[in-house]
């Protein structure tokens, strides 16, 4: 890597005002600091400063997968329809989450550009490996990966296009696996350590990577401005993505009502209004929801949802939930699923729905069963609903609730499940006595345990010491490139811009000359930058014609961890050395610059194990 470089020559352009188009202060001072460039939305140009950046995190990540056994590869960024079909997920992906970018070539067969890259590793390990003896293999790359998101936004954090690591393992056994996964694991705490940042890791949901079961973590990198919430216990023994997390939820008050009556209770379609009408508490209501869930044989299933008041439903949850009876549907997949708003409860052509006022028992004639278009009604029962007895709830009916209501009396009980949403405030399932707390967090990082998932399906084997064929077990593991490098400004910075870690700072420290006309600032500043470079320390030299006051205006912005100023103390045989992150500046001998230097930088990379 280049280690000096003239401002002056540089392709650098900074922004004084922050760009509409940005909403995190971190996409703002990348786009200000002349760092990316947008071409359209979700696509963004890496400008030479953000390139040394992301550069730097590459080789971080080479290191500590280099140093578990992985090996680097490059897979093809354009991949056939034909091997998603095969592992089932191409319908997952171009219509259920719709993220994959899909197209036909000139002889009309289909293609993607991958936003993910299971289908083709797992073919190349069905082609390659045959025994296992061969076992376990380690393969990594890192590549530029495509989503057709909805709405990209945040710069970097959510793009269309992006930068990932992504490695994958097959093992002839679990126990294997969880090795694998185990060194991962300490691998991407080292490569976010070194890269200096703060993180968790939390407990995650699979998603339609690793389906349902997977053991799943993600390393969140601790944010404000971050899209996921943590939930987490004070001691630090538990940590969950919002999706994944389990909770005790508050005890539910005692009812008043002792006897089964329904009550005229008008206005009252939201629970809030209807425990402000009753004077009791949102934990004695049982609330209804209606869902439809599409699975890949193209059948509907209608869902009832019955939940205690003050809980909501974890869709992500229920998903898995009904992923997991898609064999009852004679399906592969669930699709979607989707909260049933009032048209597509007219697509259903049943009676009026009472909504507001839904029963447990809301008969299948509203479902659409009557005209055989909801051929499956499903109904479904919250853990925090089925404990509840002499609750209150809708009645069918607009403008009238019942109280006093009770599982197997007045309602039969569905099936129960647990599809809540942990909250912030509830009690730690593993230990009571640790109240779940909230933070925000950016993912940064997702390690799953596959196990079969892809290996049977695409028929991806091996022989086993007695000969016999055996599936192949395996393991997926990412990391956001171009994620982590906002991320850390995210996580970095102060108002006059990005602080960054000195480990992925484009430079390492920025020489400015004040006054470029004056020729003993410009000798001094040019040997610096010539011993700099020569000692391995990267070296941004502005010698712009520019204002001084520009100049360091700018070496704020761009973050640089040092700055050195030939200034009024050349006079006296010294520099100014300026530290970014704490704003401390001392005036130190020219022939001392260098050892100081060396000495601040290795200080700063040696990050303890």
């Amino acid at each position: 890597m280049q280690r000096s470089q003239r401002l002056s020559q540089m392709l650098f352009v900074t922004l004084r005002e922050d760009p509409a188009e940005a909403e995190l202060i971190s996409h703002k001072l990348l786009l200000r600091g002349g760092f990316i460039r947008r071409l359209s939305p979700g696509i963004y140009t890496y400008l030479p400063l953000l390139w040394r950046v992301l550069q730097k995190i590459s080789d971080i990540v080479r290191e500590e997968m280099n140093a578990i056994g992985a090996q680097e590869c490059l897979l093809p960024q354009l991949q056939p329809a034909e091997i998603w079909r095969e592992s089932g997920r191409w319908d997952v992906y171009t219509q259920a989450e719709g993220i994959m970018f899909a197209l036909k070539d000139r002889q009309g067969r289909e293609q993607a550009l991958g936003p993910t890259h299971e289908e083709v590793i797992t073919l190349l390990a069905r082609d390659l490996i045959r025994s296992y003896r061969q076992l376990p293999q380690i393969l990594y790359q890192i590549q530029t990966k495509f989503r057709d998101e909805i709405r990209p936004r945040f710069g970097l954090l959510r793009g269309r296009e992006f930068l990932m690591k992504d490695a994958y393992s097959f093992h002839a056994n679990e126990e294997s696996l969880r090795q694998t996964y185990q060194d991962m694991y300490r691998a991407y705490g080292r490569i976010l350590r070194r890269c200096g940042l703060e993180f968790c890791v939390v407990e995650a949901d699979a998603g339609a990577i690793g389906g349902p079961s997977a053991a799943s973590q993600e390393f969140m990198v601790l944010a404000s401005a971050g899209e996921d919430e943590i939930l987490y216990t004070p001691d630090g023994s538990y940590a969950a993505n919002v999706e994944k997390a389990v909770s005790l939820p508050p005890p539910a008050a005692d009812s008043p009502y002792t006897t089964f009556q329904v009550l005229d209770t008008p206005g009252t379609e939201t629970i809030e209004k209807l425990a402000n009408f009753l004077k009791i508490s949102p934990t004695l209501i049982v609330k209804n929801v209606l869902y439809q869930a599409l699975y890949d044989n193209g059948l509907r299933v209608v869902v009832l949802l019955s939940i205690r008041g003050d809980q909501e439903v974890n869709e992500v949850k229920l998903a898995n939930h009904l992923n997991r009876l898609a064999e009852r549907y004679q399906a592969n997949k669930l699709l979607k699923l989707t909260l049933a708003d009032a048209e597509i409860q007219k697509s259903w052509q049943g009676d009026p729905i009472p909504v507001g006022y839904i029963a447990p028992d809301l008969p299948d004639s509203c479902l659409g069963r009557q005209k055989n278009l909801a051929p499956q009604i499903l109904r479904l029962a919250d853990q925090t609903a089925a404990l509840l007895k002499n609750f209150v709830t809708g009645s069918n009916q607009v403008g009238r609730h019942v109280v006093g209501a009770n599982w197997g009396e007045q309602y039969p009980l569905p099936e129960v499940v647990d599809v809540r949403k942990a909250q912030a405030g509830d009690r730690c399932l593993l230990n009571p006595d640790q109240i779940l707390e909230t933070a925000r967090g950016i993912e940064i990082g997702h390690i799953f345990q596959l196990g079969l998932k892809f290996s049977l399906p695409m028929r991806a084997s091996f022989t086993d010491e007695q000969g016999s064929e055996q599936p192949l077990w395996m393991g997926c593991y990412g990391i956001g490139v171009s994620r982590l490098a906002q991320a850390a400004v995210e996580q970095s910075h102060d108002a006059n811009g990005i602080i960054w870690p000195v480990a992925i700072a484009p430079y390492h420290v920025v020489v400015v000359v004040p006054n470029v006309s004056d020729p003993e600032q410009t000798k001094v500043a040019e040997k610096l930058v010539q011993e700099l470079a020569a000692a391995g320390i990267e070296t941004l030299w502005d010698d712009r014609d520019e204002r001084a006051g520009v100049k360091f205006k700018d070496a704020d912005l761009i973050g640089i961890p040092y700055r050195l100023t030939t200034g009024r103390s050349l006079k006296q045989g010294k520099v100014e050395l300026a530290e970014r992150a704490t704003g401390q500046a001392v005036e130190i001998p020219i022939e001392e610059v260098v050892a100081t230097l060396k000495e601040r930088i290795a200080a700063a990379l040696a990050v303890p194990d």
